[in-house]
């Protein structure tokens, strides 16, 4: 019975804003006819920008559906820019629930009163989003800090809403033409994740320390301290922090604050998050990114709301740190190879079409003025442009293109003649160079020494068995006449070669290894073999 009335619910509010317009009229006549029976179209409403009306209506069907919306403003390979544009404006608008009831949450997550808590805790919210809201309080040691707390019945809520939608999405993807490209099962599937994710304060408070711990000691990001004895999956009490938001400009300027260092930082913030730490803070809209006031002359920034991360795969974060170097080299064929290599995309492709493709994304941008050079809106395009080569788009590649465009929009937020190429390509180049030095390799060989120690050991039984083979095969050869023998001596010279290979590689391998822990003569003896094992293997003309 709640499902049936939900449903009305909701088959109101979208008619009262007009969406019953997106309904295809040839086939769907009679549940137009409906929408408008239950809740005729304010005639207001109808003059209204598409995108404002449907944010308008997700706004007034609840907080699940305002999160919604917030999912789908980052969906920009799936929206039109102007309804993307419009849902993104859906930050924090969210009414506050009562302040007794988050009193009531945080004392049975506590399993304590809360004035053995705090020595001050204030009911008015100081901000309210569709998860939880937030309180600001004092500890009795004097610490100020602020308390996180979900909102009431918001798992059953969101089971409840994320079945309705579900059933919702069976219908658009009858209904809509384009349903195979807007894939409404799968937005959904990806609210549901996120949303259950935010529902763990545990977790992001975990996301919080690991963020702090990364950018421990540098004055460009701060993260608030969390107070893990009095954190739950309901509750998340944090070092309240002071400062800004990113995009008051005015109130930068009175500070007397350089915007464009500012900006520049919050690039060089971005790369080093994804190409170094592998690590990024995946909702970095000016709500929760602040900078930090203490400090006029060399602010930084404060980073806040951790519900949100994103990781990439090691293969993935090669794959795009090598796309945005071809980029800033313009190196098209390469960036239509790592595509595939990566796989991306379909090994079947042709590399000139998709070069040609790809051409004709980048090009353009490279004939505008580098202050317009926009790195995020040529990677947005390029995945759109691979859409249509049945490119595969992971979850983790959409988050960081929204990151892309949220840290892009800030930095030209504030400071518009940004040059985006200059700041970025040098934190690039160098945390490449960094990646790939040879001390580097010695860290990560040293880092894995007990699984090669482990796998080392079965070297020589495999080497044992590889020459067992090769002495079989040579035995079973029966020569029947020139033509046989001499592909019988191709054949033994191709697994002579491939042995030496083997035991080249082996050889320098174990050489690497003890250069590492203990350099000496074994070493350099190691390395002399695996010099000869490898100029045996040289193909020769026959």
């Amino acid at each position: 019975m709640k499902s049936a009335l939900r449903a009305i619910a909701i088959v109101r509010i979208a008619s009262r804003y007009g969406l019953d317009e997106w309904i295809p009229a040839a086939r769907f006549r009679p549940l137009i006819r409906l929408f408008k029976w239950i809740s005729p179209t304010a005639a207001g409403n109808r003059q209204l920008p598409r995108g404002q009306r449907l944010r308008l209506a997700l706004q007034d069907l609840g907080p699940l559906f305002v999160k919604l919306g917030q999912v789908l403003s980052t969906r920009r390979d799936l929206l039109p820019a102007d309804i993307a544009d419009a849902l993104a404006g859906l930050r924090d608008q969210v009414k506050a629930f009562d302040p007794e009831q988050a009193k009531a949450i945080i004392q049975e997550a506590l399993g304590q009163p809360l004035a053995s808590v705090f020595a001050h805790f204030d009911s008015e919210p100081l901000a309210s989003a569709s998860i939880a809201q937030v309180h600001a309080a004092q500890l009795h040691d004097g610490r100020e800090v602020v308390v996180k707390v979900l909102r009431p019945q918001i798992r059953q809520r969101i089971a409840s809403d994320i079945a309705l939608m579900r059933v919702m999405a069976d219908v658009l993807g009858k209904l809509h033409p384009h349903a195979d490209k807007l894939r409404p099962h799968d937005v959904v599937s990806e609210l549901e994740n996120t949303l259950l994710a935010e529902c763990d304060l545990q977790r992001e408070a975990a996301n919080a320390s690991l963020m702090a711990r990364l950018w421990q000691g540098s004055a460009d990001l701060a993260v608030p301290t969390v107070e893990w004895q009095l954190t739950s999956e309901r509750v998340l009490v944090m070092q309240r922090v002071y400062g800004i938001p990113a995009d008051a400009i005015a109130e930068l300027d009175r500070l007397g604050i350089d915007r464009k260092q500012l900006a520049a930082k919050a690039v060089r913030i971005l790369y080093q998050q994804v190409f170094r730490d592998n690590y990024f803070h995946a909702d970095a809209h000016a709500g929760n990114i602040w900078v930090d006031t203490t400090r006029p002359q060399a602010a930084g920034f404060i980073a806040l709301d951790f519900g949100i991360v994103g990781q990439l795969s090691e293969q993935d974060q090669y794959y795009l740190a090598e796309n945005f170097m071809a980029i800033f080299h313009k190196d098209y064929r390469k960036i239509a190879r790592l595509h595939v290599q990566a796989g991306w995309m379909p090994k079947h492709l042709r590399l000139d079409e998709l070069e040609a493709a790809v051409r004709s994304v980048c090009e353009p941008y490279f004939t505008r003025p580098l202050s317009e050079f926009s790195i995020a809106e040529v990677v947005a395009k390029l995945f759109r442009t691979a859409q249509k080569y049945e490119l595969t788009l992971q979850p983790q590649l959409i988050l960081l293109q929204k990151t892309l465009l949220n840290t892009e929009g800030l930095a030209r937020t504030l400071d518009p003649e940004i040059d985006l190429w200059a700041v970025a390509r040098p934190v690039l180049e160098s945390i490449l160079r960094e990646r790939y030095s040879p001390g580097r390799f010695a860290a990560r060989l040293q880092q894995r020494w007990p699984e090669i120690m482990h796998q080392a050991a079965d070297l020589p039984m495999l080497l044992q068995t590889f020459l067992a083979q090769h002495v079989q095969g040579e035995s079973q050869v029966r020569m029947r006449s020139d033509e046989i023998a001499q592909l019988a001596r191709i054949s033994q010279r191709n697994q002579r070669q491939l042995f030496a290979l083997v035991l080249g590689f082996t050889a320098g391998l174990g050489a690497a290894v003890f250069y590492v822990w203990q350099p000496g003569v074994l070493s350099i003896g190691l390395a002399l073999l695996a010099v000869a094992a490898f100029v045996l293997a040289w193909p020769r003309k026959t």
